[in-house]
């Protein structure tokens, strides 16, 4: 009998899966293997007893890969088991952007006790208007599980969308979109885009990468939306860049001091793969690779060892 144990609540649907050789268990000391989401377990010490970590979910910042590959335990992680929840907040990014929704919401709010709301609401709405994204072009910056669906939705929407993704060439990227106008040239994308959204995982070499220069090199106006991760945006340089006009809105999944400071920027508490779907979808997916590894040594979908 393996045993499992859940570092955070994991959806009792994904859990489902596993079968009767399998019992979840509260002593984290005895367990086979760790399912884990959000906690952090850099600080942990894992018991001799764990083979395997499956992470509901596909970024790892919060497990130490390297520490637990010399240790022989793999990690394995569900990447694009969440990418339809995200893609889904990316459009509505881009929508609220597009028109001052949020400012309109709170205009309501404010006015609420007024008897001819109404009526005013007819006078104030010019404060609040906007424009569409049809017929607009969207840049997306990585073409992997999330951006890809990205493209096709926002093409269905009547967007032009140019792609950029150093790990791709012209003919792959055609695979995804034949409409689609795709560059090796972050800047020739940021420089034709109304909106851009970046799709990379948080990297040593992405880190930092909407910097100075590429804010610079933005089509004036431009919103640029943030669904990955924090640090692929430089804050100080963003900050800049929504205080001159460069930039006109700021989209971004991940609430810090810096940000929620920035006027222009639209801050969401990282609700990108907060779904039931995606929650079922990512434990669903952990849940098999933690068997594949445990009864059959496959090794799916891991992250620090080969």
């Amino acid at each position: 009998m393996y045993k499992i144990h859940c570092l955070n609540n994991i959806s009792k649907i994904g859990l489902g899966e596993l079968t009767d050789q399998y019992e979840l268990t509260d002593n984290i000391e005895e367990a086979d293997a760790i399912l884990v989401r959000s906690a952090n377990m850099h600080e942990m010490e894992l018991p001799a007893s764990v083979k395997c970590v499956a992470r509901a979910g596909a970024g790892v910042n919060n497990i130490p890969l390297e520490a637990y590959a010399e240790k022989g335990i793999p990690v394995f992680n569900t990447p694009g088991a969440n990418a339809n929840a995200v893609k889904e907040l990316v459009l509505c990014g881009m929508l609220i952007a597009a028109r001052d929704v949020v400012g309109g919401i709170e205009w309501c709010k404010e006015n609420a006790a007024d008897e001819n709301i109404g009526k005013s609401a007819e006078k104030a709405k010019k404060a609040f208007a906007g424009g569409e994204i049809m017929g607009k072009t969207l840049g997306v910056i990585g073409l992997g599980a999330i951006g890809k669906l990205v493209v096709e939705s926002a093409e269905a929407l009547g967007m032009s969308v140019v792609g950029y993704d150093p790990y791709l060439d012209a003919e792959k990227a055609a695979a995804i979109s034949a409409n689609m106008k795709f560059t090796t040239d972050l800047n020739e994308l940021l420089a034709a885009s109304d909106y851009a959204s970046i799709h990379v995982p948080a990297l040593p070499s992405t880190i930092g990468m909407i910097n100075a220069e590429a804010i610079a090199a933005m089509k004036d106006g431009a919103v640029f939306l943030n669904f990955s991760r924090d640090t692929l945006v430089d804050a100080e340089a963003m900050a800049a860049g929504l205080a001159s006009g460069k930039v006109r809105r700021y989209v971004t999944d991940f609430a810090t001091p810096a940000v929620v400071a920035m006027p222009g920027a639209i801050v969401i508490p990282h609700l990108g793969a907060s779904t039931a779907e995606a929650e079922d979808n990512c434990a669903t997916m952990a849940a098999q690779e933690v068997m594949a590894y445990l009864e059959r040594g496959e090794k799916i979908h891991c992250v620090n060892m080969k």
